[in-house]
C-alpha cells in the first residue's frame, strides 16, 4: 500500500504537474511532538513540512482544502491529485497538503526518527492531532477564521480523512475520502479479499491471463521443489542464484507485488505516481503474459513492467527491489518503509494472504499470529488487533455526517471500504472504470465517463458542504 515504492526524480522538479498548474510554496510548521503524554517531551517540536498555495482563495471567506497526508513525501500526493487544485479553483480555495509526521522530510528526530522507543510517536493518533492543530493555527495566522475547512485523501490518506471528520468535526466541515479501506484496516473481512480482488482484475481482462500467470507460479515451484536454482536464476535474470526457501519465498514476494501495484495503478493513461507505469497495465500484463513462449520468461517480463519500466536494469536483485514487511501488499523502500511497516506492526491491520484457491498467487498466509512474531522481533511491539475498530467506528458510522467514500471497481483496495451510502450525507461512490483514486486525479481526455461523474458529484457536495458551513460559522454555531 505504500506510496514510498521509487518516489521518482520528477518530485524534484515537479515534472508532472497539475492542470490548472498551482505554485505550491513549501513550508514547515513548528509541530508538537507528543499531543498525549505532557511528561514525555514536554513541548518539545519538530518541523512538519506542509504545501501550500493561496493562488485560488478568496482571501479570508473562500474555504480551505486540506489533504491528510499519508505514508510517503507530500510531493508525491499534491502533483497526483490535481482534481483538489481544479477545484479549487472553481470554489475560491485555499491549498494545503500537509506531509504526515515520519514520512518525507517530517522526520521528529531526524535520522534517529526510526529507532526504539523514538518511533514510538508514529500512530494515527498523533498525526490526526498534527493536523488539528495545523489547521487551527495556520486559520488564525491567515485570517481564516470564517473559512470551512474540507479534508482530502486518498488511501490511507483517505481513511485519515474519514478519521478527521470523526475525531475532529469542530475543525472539519467534511471529509472526502478516495480509495479509503476502513474497514479491512480495521480487522474487518476476509484475509483472502485483496489478492482475490488483484487476481480479478486480471481475470477479468481475460481468464486465460489468470490461468497463465497461476501456470507461471507453478512452474516456479516446481523448479524450487527440485531445488534447480540455476534455471530460476536464468528465468528470471537475478542477479544472484537463489539457494534456499527464504530466497524463493522472497521471489514470489517480489512477483506478487508486481500484479499489485498494476492492478492498483490500472489507470487509462502513463503515470509517475509510485513509479512509471503504462497506460492500462493490467492490459499490458496480460499481454505479455500470453503472448511469450515461454511462462517463466513470460513472468519475469510482466514483472519487468514494474521494475524494470526503464530498461535499464540487467538483472533483478531480490532483496533491494522488494522489502518483505507486515504489510503483504507492499512497505516500498527507503525511509518512508520503515515508517509503514511500523504502523501495520501496531494500528493497521492487513493480515491479508493469497491462497492459491481464490487467487492465482502461491499459498502465502500471513496470520495474526505471524504478525506478532515478527513484529515483536522487528520492532519490539505487539498488535493490538481491533484498536482502530474501537477508536475510529469500524462500520458503526451511522451517526457521522458529510463524509463521500469513494471506491474504483478496479481497485483491490475497494471492497476494503464503504460501498453503500450509509445517509444522505454519508455517501458512497462507485466509479466503475475507476483504480486507486483516479477520481483524484487531474483531469485527463483519457478519463472514463465513470469518473467524471464522480467528480461532478464529488465537487457538488462539496459545495453544499462549504455553503452551509459558512452559515453556522456565520451564526456562531
Amino acid at each position: 500500500m505504500s506510496v514510498s515504492w521509487l518516489v521518482v526524480c520528477l518530485v524534484k522538479n515537479h515534472g508532472y504537474s497539475t492542470d490548472p498548474k498551482p505554485q505550491f510554496k513549501e513550508k514547515y510548521f513548528p509541530q508538537i511532538m507528543d499531543h498525549f503524554n505532557f511528561n514525555s517531551m514536554g513541548n518539545g517540536t519538530y518541523e512538519q513540512r506542509y504545501l501550500i498555495t493561496d493562488e485560488y482563495w478568496k482571501s479570508g471567506s473562500g474555504p480551505i482544502f486540506f489533504y491528510t497526508g499519508n505514508e510517503g513525501d507530500i510531493w508525491e500526493f499534491a502533483l497526483n491529485s490535481g482534481f483538489i487544485t481544479e477545484l479549487a479553483a472553481q470554489q475560491r480555495a485555499l491549498v494545503i497538503f500537509a506531509e504526515h509526521r515520519y514520512y518525507g522530510k517530517s522526520l521528529p528526530f531526524g535520522q534517529d526518527s526510526f529507532n526504539i522507543p523514538e518511533v514510538g510517536l508514529l500512530t494515527v493518533e498523533q498525526a490526526l492531532a498534527d493536523y488539528a492543530i495545523m489547521i487551527t493555527e495556520l486559520k488564525q495566522q491567515l485570517g481564516a477564521s470564517a473559512c470551512p475547512v474540507i479534508v482530502f485523501g486518498g488511501s490511507y490518506g483517505g481513511m485519515l480523512s474519514v478519521y478527521m471528520r470523526l475525531r475532529y468535526p469542530n475543525i472539519v466541515a467534511g471529509a472526502l475520502a478516495a480509495s479509503a479501506p476502513i474497514l479491512s484496516t480495521a480487522g474487518m473481512g476476509e484475509s483472502k479479499q485483496f489478492f482475490q480482488d488483484v487476481t480479478s482484475d486480471f481475470e477479468n481482462y481475460a481468464p486465460e491471463c489468470r490461468d497463465a500467470v497461476r501456470g507461471a507460479f507453478q512452474r516456479l515451484q516446481d523448479l524450487a521443489q527440485i531445488e534447480d536454482y540455476g534455471r530460476i536464476q536464468s528465468a528470471f535474470s537475478l542477479c544472484k542464484t537463489p539457494s534456499s526457501y527464504k530466497d524463493i519465498h522472497q521471489l514470489n514476494g517480489l512477483l506478487r507485488n508486481a500484479f499489485t501495484l498494476m492492478a492498483m495503478l490500472d489507470y487509462p493513461y502513463s503515470t509517475h505516481f509510485m513509479g512509471s507505469m503504462p497506460a492500462n497495465p493490467v492490459k499490458v500484463a496480460c499481454d505479455t503474459m500470453l503472448g511469450g513462449a515461454d511462462l517463466l520468461h513470460a513472468l519475469k517480463d510482466t514483472a519487468g513492467i514494474v521494475y524494470n519500466s526503464t530498461g535499464d536494469l540487467t538483472c533483478f536483485d531480490l532483496y533491494t527491489l522488494y522489502v518483505e514487511c507486515a504489510d503483504p501488499t507492499g512497505c516500498g523502500l527507503g525511509f518512508n518503509s520503515l515508517a509503514w511497516d511500523y504502523q501495520a506492526c501496531t494500528e493497521i491491520e492487513m493480515c491479508y494472504e493469497s491462497n492459491n484457491v481464490s487467487d492465482m498467487f502461491p499459498l502465502m498466509p500471513f496470520t495474526e499470529k505471524q504478525r506478532e512474531q515478527y513484529c515483536s522481533k522487528r520492532w519490539g511491539v505487539i498488535p493490538r488487533p481491533g484498536w482502530l475498530k474501537t477508536q475510529f467506528w469500524g462500520d458503526a458510522l451511522s451517526t457521522a455526517s458529510n463524509i463521500i467514500f469513494s471506491n474504483g471497481d478496479l481497485d483491490p483496495w475497494a471492497n476494503g471500504g464503504v460501498r453503500k451510502s450509509l445517509s444522505s450525507s454519508l455517501i458512497a461512490i462507485n466509479i466503475s472504470e475507476g483504480a486507486h483514486h483516479l477520481d483524484l486525479r487531474e483531469a485527463n481526455d483519457a478519463d472514463p465517463a465513470s469518473v467524471i461523474k464522480a467528480r461532478k458529484m464529488e465537487s457538488d457536495t462539496i459545495a453544499q458542504w462549504v455553503k452551509m458551513e459558512r452559515k453556522c460559522l456565520q451564526r456562531g454555531f
